[in-house]
C-alpha cells in the first residue's frame, strides 16, 4: 500500500488507536478516547521502535512490532503521569 493512499492513513490511524487503546486498557482499565488513543498509540509506537533501536533488537513479525508498539504507548503513559504528578 502506496503511502499517499487514502487506505494507508485510514489503516494508519486505526492501528495507532488500537494500540492507544490496549495501552489504556493495561494502564487505566480503560481507553483514552478515540483522538487521546490515536496520539497515544502513535506516539507510543514511535517511542516502542525508538527503544528497540537503542537496545539492538531486530523485530521482523507484525505481531512483534505490535507488541513493541504497545510496550512504547504503555511507558509513555507511565511517563506522563510521573512527569504530570511532580509538575
Amino acid at each position: 500500500m502506496e503511502h499517499n493512499s487514502f487506505g494507508y492513513w485510514v489503516w494508519f490511524l486505526f492501528i495507532g488507536g488500537v494500540i492507544g487503546w490496549v495501552a489504556g486498557l493495561i494502564t487505566r482499565g480503560r481507553g483514552f478516547g478515540i483522538l487521546g488513543d490515536i496520539v497515544i498509540g502513535i506516539v507510543g509506537a514511535m517511542f516502542g521502535g525508538w527503544i528497540a533501536d537503542v537496545l539492538g533488537l531486530s523485530i521482523a513479525s507484525s505481531f512483534g512490532m505490535f507488541l513493541m508498539a504497545v510496550l512504547g504507548a504503555v511507558i509513555l503513559v507511565g511517563l506522563t503521569r510521573l512527569v504530570i504528578r511532580q509538575a
